[in-house]
């Protein structure tokens, strides 16, 4: 499908995707896809296609009836601009919605899917991980997914704790997918499964949010012609900052022992962040798990200071006509055109684009840890 110079691929087959060829009637049939992608959650797709009937098949709407449409079947969604193609989904059909048609207009049918990280939630499993430190562990459970293309990139912890067998041996108890999450949890971490610059290949990223990458090209605010973002909102909390103090048991000692977190740290992208506020910075009293040392309780409570510091988030539209390309999550991006105070880089948490045959846009998430640029300029 072809809009706007951008041209949309859309491959689905089981156990491989096929290209367009192989399913014309599918491509006339689409009428949008949303695709979303998150550090925080699975990235997820919607295509929906209009299901008109057919004198020729009188059993089953000819769209309904196509096996392409199937829950476990892949699909892969490209968008192309120019001659260069980004994936921007891969991953496994999970839900079909059906809705009849009524007053003449024809009925449709809407596909959902999930990356492929969905297939890391389909069995629980109890198994121990002897002598392998989180980040290990999380390499050899992504090493199963290497026959479906996750090609696994883990980040080891600032903090290495390798496991003595003879003090503890760290053990699963639930799905690959959710044994991922929480120990990426206790280091601040991030776990998402994302498209490669190849179709059907993925990375599967254990670790910090990545926010040393390039940034991505502005976003630009109420700049007349050199204007790319249609809306955008801000929302700036410092009270949610906070940071931790208590005193542990260390387990190997048995003495307690405190805990204390000061600042992030992340690679800062506020000049001025929440945390330094002498007011509404909290101090937040926490009680640590017991069966800790003091290392694994300091290293989860930078974890739950980690976790509270994007005190400034902002939510918008993009004109990707203006903005010349497509916006991507889990990046740096620049913003310039709101005033110092919100100007500067920020961390796309989340993006959702929207492409039907005569429109396609982009709706997106900002986060940062304060106000005031650390940049005097952005890339344009």
């Amino acid at each position: 499908m072809s809009l706007l110079g951008v041209h949309l691929t859309m491959l689905i087959g089981p156990p491989l995707p096929l290209p367009p060829p192989a399913h014309p009637r599918l491509l006339d049939a689409l009428v949008s896809v949303e695709v979303t992608q998150s550090d925080s959650q699975s990235s997820g797709v919607q295509a929906v296609f209009r299901a008109p009937r057919s004198i020729a098949n009188v059993i089953d709407l000819p769209v309904v009836a196509d096996p392409m449409l199937r829950a476990g079947n892949r699909m892969i969604v490209m968008v192309t601009a120019g001659i260069v193609p980004q994936v921007l989904f891969d991953g496994i059909i999970t839900l079909i919605e059906f809705k009849p048609g009524s007053g003449g207009d024809d009925a449709t049918v809407a596909v959902t899917g999930l990356d492929l990280s969905v297939l890391m939630d389909r069995k629980e499993v109890n198994r121990e991980f002897t002598a392998q430190p989180d980040n290990v562990a999380a390499l050899t459970i992504l090493s199963a997914y290497a026959p479906y293309g996750v090609m696994p990139i883990v980040v080891p912890p600032k903090s290495l704790d390798a496991p003595v067998p003879t003090d503890r041996i760290p053990q699963q108890r639930g799905t690959d997918l959710s044994h991922l999450q929480e120990m990426a949890k206790r280091h601040a971490y991030v776990f998402f499964v994302e498209p490669g610059r190849v179709p059907g290949v993925n990375k599967g990223y254990w670790g910090p949010p990545p926010r040393l990458s390039i940034p991505q090209p502005a976003l630009t605010v109420d700049m007349g012609s050199e204007s790319n973002v249609k809306s955008i909102g801000f929302q700036h909390d410092e009270a949610a900052a906070a940071r931790v103090e208590a005193l542990v048991q260390d387990r190997k000692t048995n003495r307690s022992m405190p805990v204390r977190t000061f600042v992030s740290l992340r690679p800062p992208l506020a000049l001025y962040p929440g945390l330094s506020n002498p007011t509404l910075a909290g101090r937040k009293l926490n009680t640590p798990k017991g069966g800790q040392t003091q290392p694994q309780a300091q290293e989860q409570a930078q974890a739950d200071t980690e976790a509270s510091m994007d005190v400034v988030k902002a939510d918008g539209e993009l004109d990707v006509a203006r903005y010349g390309g497509f916006l991507k999550a889990r990046a740096l991006v620049g913003l310039r055109g709101v005033g110092f105070r919100y100007d500067g880089l920020y961390y796309v948490s989340s993006v959702t684009s929207n492409i039907a045959r005569h429109s396609f846009t982009q709706k997106f998430s900002l986060a940062r840890e304060g106000t005031g640029s650390t940049v005097p300029v952005v890339r344009i």
